[in-house]
């Protein structure tokens, strides 16, 4: 009989990982954060450069495409993040991260792109009590089920050394 049929709902130790493993982890890591890093740092310049070069109007072609595309888009992320809630399924975790970030992309072109006109208060208004608040509470949601997620400890992944493993490495 197992533990959880017996009443006993205390968990299993998690194995711990191997060496190949966890150095393989560790330089995955890196090379991540390598990369991230690479790719922020040089998006400062970039950034200044379309801040100064690029015309303060522009005429666009393909508006309501680009807009209706955003929406599908979007209905797609809600529509993944409510069927892995309801099939309880961990991807929920991402699809409810990268709703979030749509929503708050969402809030912000609606509200920078009605600046000026007529539109501003429907625009911050949808931004401020819907948009927003639902973003908040999706990334709330996501953090409190990562904080429920069993994560090895850093004894663990240093193996028998006693000394905490350095993540930077």
């Amino acid at each position: 009989m197992s533990d959880i049929q017996a009443g006993n709902c205390t968990s299993a130790p998690a194995p711990t990982p191997d060496g190949a493993l966890l150095e393989r982890v560790r330089r995955h890591r890196r090379h991540t954060l390598e990369l991230l890093t690479v790719c922020a740092v040089g998006l400062v310049p970039w950034t200044v450069i379309l801040g100064v070069t690029l015309p303060s109007g522009y005429q666009v072609r393909h508006w309501r495409m680009t807009w209706v595309g955003f929406d599908v888009l979007l209905v797609v992320a809600m529509a993944s993040t409510a069927i892995f809630g309801w099939l309880r399924h961990r991807a929920v975790i991402g699809s409810a991260l990268a709703t979030a970030v749509l929503l708050i992309c969402d809030a912000w072109f609606d509200v920078s792109l009605a600046l000026g006109t007529s539109e501003i208060w429907l625009s911050a208004a949808l931004a401020l009590f819907a948009e927003l608040p639902l973003a908040c509470y999706l990334i709330h949601r996501v953090m409190g089920m990562i904080s429920l997620a069993q994560w090895p400890s850093a004894k663990t992944m240093a193996g028998s050394d006693e000394q905490p493993l350095d993540l930077d490495d």
